[in-house]
């Protein structure tokens, strides 16, 4: 199959992939642009999962003030201090500190929840559903529910993005570690709004 510079070139302005990996998307695709998307992307998920276990020793500050109100601070780290410098990394580490300003987590990730607190939630859901005449296993299933609503509200990585609700933040993650070719993690962050006490 005959592939066009054109092509390629419009594959690379989509996916951001090297030239290379766009041809051989497109070939595998058939020339169908879309396809190649999706090869493309699925092969970056699949190299960002085997770079997890990386370590994340450098990395940035990403902040943002809304209006003066609210304030905050989220570190975000990656492999190298050249790609901590990539305008990708930059900007995720700005849209994951709009994340945090808009949607007000309070951990980063779900091992971060002490046990304390989830046996919490848990005892909450099961008191609500106590007058219903439900079997036990069921029971626990809406608990379990509740409880994966829960993390997708107090959990940073398991928010949906702010900017498309069918993409979580941990996805977006992702595609920015398929895009730079190193691991990335969120450390921490900082929420601050005026009038709120620690």
């Amino acid at each position: 199959m005959n592939i066009t510079a054109d092509q390629v070139k419009a594959l690379r302005d989509k996916a951001g992939a090297g030239f290379m990996e766009c041809k051989a998307a497109l070939v595998e695709a058939k020339a169908d642009l879309e396809e190649a998307t999706t090869i493309l992307r699925k092969r970056g998920l699949a190299q960002a999962a085997k770079r997890a276990g990386r370590s994340t020793g450098q990395g940035t500050i990403g902040s943002y003030i809304h209006m003066g109100k609210v304030g905050v601070l989220v570190e975000v780290n990656c492999e190298s201090d050249f790609v901590a410098r990539t305008e990708d990394f930059q900007a995720l580490a700005k849209e994951l500190a709009m994340q945090v300003a808009a949607s007000s987590p309070v951990y980063v990730r779900r091992e971060d929840v002490p046990a304390e607190v989830i046996e919490r939630e848990k005892s909450i859901y099961r008191a609500q559903l106590e007058s219903a005449k439900k079997p036990a296993a069921v029971i626990e299933k809406i608990v379990e529910g509740k409880l994966e609503s829960f993390y997708e509200q107090a959990v940073l990585v398991d928010q949906p993005s702010i900017r498309d609700p069918k993409v979580k933040v941990s996805q977006m993650i992702q595609a920015t570690i398929a895009k730079v070719g190193e691991n990335i993690t969120v450390s921490r962050f900082a929420r601050l709004k005026v009038g709120e006490s620690a």
